[in-house]
């Protein structure tokens, strides 16, 4: 294994949003991160901001046209510029970084990751999507290459940290926390007229916005069984969800015995972005510790899977196999979307997900055009029904 007093050099995708920016905090506070690449969508002022700190050899715009004095300005700094699709892609293939953090939203993640993978490039993963889609062929993708997916994702993380020295033939279930998201303890009427900035108003993690609207739905934990089922080979019947307001718990494994590991930490997820950059080590850092002085509550309770269908939605894909899966994800994206345009209420969310899966037609063993065609199918199908769910 690499030493944490040997320089890495780091491959940041989405270097602009919340997981990209913690991951340059990280960097910051750690000599031995380089990082050498980033990407970033529209925001190039942002990423223009992040360069001169980091100095990238190169950058990847992939949002945007080629633009002549945005190109003389990164070139001053000595940083080189590359665009569109196609410039994350070549980014992904370079054989120069160790690791490629994937920061990036939905499945704009998917192609790259797999590039990476096949260059024997480590991934330290935060965009779930990508195992949503594409599980099995990701993972294959790893061992057959000799690298790994290292989680970033806060549950994820805690459950492999909570596996490392394990046999994982003695894992019994995994149990994922939930805090919840704005909306823990309500109804079903209750959310019909829910607003986006209500759904956006998260009470313990700053994120993105889709991210913090899948929260709100719990479809962000629909999406983590998939996930998980992938990252530890375990069937969805022994994933489980338990809310956790508190944030504190990050998730648990329970094992043949009946002795269960948990993960607990404050919920800032620069801890799970360090593991990923220094695993196997724990790298020090002066972050805000737990105080076991003090009295705190931990509370759990069991998922309104009545008011949140999400999970319910979510192992169904999972059951249906194949193409299912993207064809959810391509969905809640899409639903997502329209819902944070005010185009639809926060409830059709979940109708329309539902919509394409009682229509999709899952094709087994898909290879990534296929998974790629159910994620559009799955998004024009939403946009068309959509107009039935349009609010007032």
């Amino acid at each position: 294994m690499t030493s944490r007093r040997e320089m890495k050099k780091i491959s940041l995708w989405g270097a602009t949003g919340s997981i990209g920016r913690q991951t340059l905090d990280v960097a910051g506070r750690l000599p031995f991160l380089k990082v050498t690449a980033m990407t970033a969508h529209r925001r190039i002022d942002a990423l223009f901001g992040a360069a001169e700190v980091h100095k990238p050899r190169v950058v990847a715009v992939t949002g945007m046209e080629p633009d002549s004095n945005w190109e003389k300005r990164f070139h001053r700094i000595g940083t080189a510029v590359r665009w569109g699709k196609e410039g994350l892609l070549e980014l992904a293939g370079s054989d120069e970084p160790d690791t490629a953090v994937n920061g990036l939203v939905g499945r704009s993640g998917l192609e790259a990751t797999w590039i990476a993978l096949h260059r024997g490039t480590r991934v330290a993963l935060a965009n779930k999507e990508v195992l949503v889609m594409a599980g099995e062929t990701i993972m294959k993708a790893a061992r057959d290459h000799g690298t790994a997916v290292i989680p970033v994702d806060s549950e994820h993380s805690a459950v492999f940290q909570c596996l490392q020295g394990e046999d994982r033939g003695q894992v019994r279930r995994i149990v994922l926390t939930a805090s919840g998201g704005p909306f823990f303890g309500r109804k079903s009427e209750d959310l019909e007229s829910v607003t986006v900035e209500e759904a956006l108003a998260h009470p313990s993690w700053k994120m993105g916005q889709k991210v913090t609207i899948d929260s709100a739905t719990l479809m962000n934990k629909g999406l983590e069984i998939m996930e998980a089922r992938w990252l530890f080979d375990l069937p969805a019947d022994r994933i489980e969800v338990a809310i956790h307001p508190q944030s504190i718990v990050h998730s648990m494994v329970e094992f043949a015995d009946g002795s269960i590991k948990a993960q607990m930490g404050r919920p800032d997820m620069r801890i799970p972005i360090a593991y990923a950059l220094t695993w196997p080590d724990h790298a020090p850092f002066d972050f805000e510790r737990l105080d076991f002085t003090r009295a705190m509550r931990m509370d759990f309770y069991p998922p309104d899977e009545q008011t949140f269908p999400a999970l319910r939605l979510a192992r169904r894909a999972l059951a249906m196999g194949g193409t299912a899966p993207a064809a959810l994800n391509g969905a809640d994206e899409e639903a997502v979307a329209l819902f944070l345009q005010g185009k639809i209420a926060f409830t059709d969310i979940y109708r329309l997900i539902e919509a394409v899966l009682d229509q999709h037609q899952p094709f087994e063993n898909p290879d990534m055009d296929r998974i790629l065609e159910a994620d559009n199918r799955a998004r024009n199908l939403v946009r068309q029904k959509a107009d039935t769910y349009k609010r007032g």
